[in-house]
């Protein structure tokens, strides 16, 4: 076993949204952090979400009107330290006879939004009769339409950007980011935390000494407490969620529409995205293993029935999709009671029963990170009994929001790509689009395109090994470059991607032609069939 000479005032378990973000935080306000996640980045729950930033108004029914003041507050804050990726949406929210949620009470539900997001710079909610939203949205369904409430909230395309820039900013203030290390050990010594022990995907083992763990590894919140030396009670039953993707449909919205479904009452979203359609999601009590979760099909027809019932003109089928994922929200454990009525908001624990120095966070939304990881910090500056400076994430731009207008700017005078071509590098990677080019000129080879589209750079797929620590091609494909969400998958490039990978990381044949099968077998896992 190594041993790291480095010592850590906090070891960050699991690399998704909460745990970026609390690295970020931390390691601003003067910590050492390490992170470790036992997959890569953000590839766990945080890729799994409807990828909005929103107040939650469904939440309004269940009376939680803090975690909605929270979140509206927050989203807020996020489109102003992560422009480049939080952009507005208008969402619709139609209305039909006979449904649970009539037009008094989701007139009521609106007021209230707006109310709770004073100060929002986004435009307030307004109301459409039966014509109006018809003229708008000719393809909805006619039977029963009595009219429709508009509001906006907020999208994120891709939310491991998101989860890549926090880490970024981390690492750019001292953190250490480790992918692909399993925590084996956590060692407790007088009740207090000392350290821990992770192997990589060599099965090397390293001990380092820590002064307390942040365990922020969403659903495996419990699998990773098991490495402590006491066992707790169970602090995370989560609920399944899943989405499909399909392409443009007949009578398809420009909006994004919430619409209540038919079979349950639950709310399900039909989101443009990505030049696609995101619908979801389910929300089911899950208990098998969280190392492959998958959409079921009783869970896409679900989902299918639905959007083409709203939109009669769809007729979509298993054959439109073009890829499914599911995952599992990490919230709190409760043996009975409806899905749906499960707290959102979120819980950060302090394990005093194992250790001093040991804290679990259980639950927690995309769009409230950021205030998680602020509480998260102040916590632990108290039990590392450490003057914390003052929070500065809520107003630090992200690393991709500083010199977008730069950034174009370079793209269009360097004429490596296509107009969509530089409208895509700038809506992934931001002001740091410039460091792709920076990286071009400095090799010939990196400035040609990775077909003739003129809109997928050579040099992407060596920034997203030297400057984000990618190391397979599921990485890249997926998590870096976004081309795995495409319609296609991205399949088109896999090849072109892999070859200059493998003379980047210096991979031989066969390791070269393991990755590709690597990345084929998760591109056709996503398939539904």
């Amino acid at each position: 076993m190594n041993s790291d000479s480095q010592s850590y005032d906090v070891a960050i378990i699991g690399a998704g949204i909460n745990g970026a973000g609390i690295a970020r935080d931390a390691a601003l306000r003067g910590l050492k952090v390490i992170v470790l996640d036992k997959n890569d980045m953000c590839s766990g729950t945080s890729a799994v979400s409807s990828r909005l930033i929103h107040g939650g108004l469904r939440y309004l029914e269940y009376g939680e009107l803090p975690l909605v003041y929270e979140s509206l507050r927050e989203r807020r804050c996020l489109r102003q330290i992560a422009g480049h990726l939080v952009q507005a949406l208008r969402i619709s929210i139609p209305i039909f006879s006979g449904a649970r949620r009539g037009r008094a009470l989701i007139r009521l539900g609106m007021i209230a939004y707006d109310i709770l997001s004073f100060g929002k710079r986004l435009p307030r909610h307004d109301m459409l009769d039966r014509n109006g939203i018809k003229e708008e949205v000719p393809g909805l369904r006619d039977e029963g339409l009595l009219g429709a409430a508009r509001y906006y909230d907020a999208q994120v395309t891709f939310a491991e950007r998101l989860v890549m820039e926090n880490l970024l900013a981390a690492q750019s203030a001292g953190a250490d980011i480790k992918t692909y290390c399993t925590v084996c050990e956590i060692r407790v010594l007088k009740g207090c935390i000392s350290s821990l022990v992770y192997s990589d995907r060599q099965g090397e083992q390293t001990a380092i000494s820590v002064r307390s763990v942040v365990n922020a590894a969403g659903p495996w919140v419990d699998e990773v407490l098991k490495a402590a030396p006491h066992q707790v009670d169970r602090f995370v039953g989560g609920t399944k969620g899943s989405h499909i993707v399909v392409g443009q449909f007949e009578g398809a919205p420009k909006d994004a529409f919430y619409v209540e479904a038919a079979a349950d009452g639950r709310p399900v979203f039909i989101i443009p995205w990505n030049e696609q359609f995101l619908i979801g999601t389910t929300d089911i009590r899950y208990n098998d293993s969280l190392d492959r979760i998958r959409a079921s099909r009783e869970e896409v027809d679900y989902l299918l029935n639905e959007t083409n019932r709203v939109f009669p003109n769809a007729r979509l089928q298993i054959a439109d999709i073009h890829f499914a994922y599911a995952g599992v929200r990490p919230l709190p454990h409760r043996d009975k009671g409806p899905e749906s009525a499960i707290t959102r908001r979120h819980i950060i624990k302090t394990n005093r029963n194992i250790a001093k120095g040991l804290v679990s966070i259980i639950g927690g939304k995309l769009t409230t990170y950021r205030n998680l990881a602020e509480q998260t910090v102040d916590k632990l500056a108290r039990i590392l009994r450490r003057k914390s400076p003052t929070c500065r994430t809520a107003d630090t731009l992200l690393p991709g929001a500083w010199g977008v207008d730069r950034a174009r700017e370079l793209l269009l005078a360097s004429k490596l790509l296509s107009d969509k071509g530089v409208d895509r590098l700038l809506s992934i990677y931001g002001g740091r689009a410039s460091n792709i080019i920076d990286l071009a000129n400095r090799d010939a080879t990196l400035q040609k395109t990775l077909n003739d589209d003129g809109v997928h750079l050579a040099a992407e797929v060596l920034f997203a090994i030297r400057e984000e620590f990618a190391t397979t091609l599921t990485d890249i494909v997926f998590r870096r470059m976004m081309i795995g969400l495409d319609s296609d998958q991205g399949r088109s490039l896999y090849t072109a991607v892999a070859v200059l990978a493998a003379t980047e990381i210096n991979w031989s044949a066969d390791t070269q032609e393991t990755e590709m099968q690597n990345l084929v077998e998760y591109a056709d896992s996503l398939r539904v069939t």
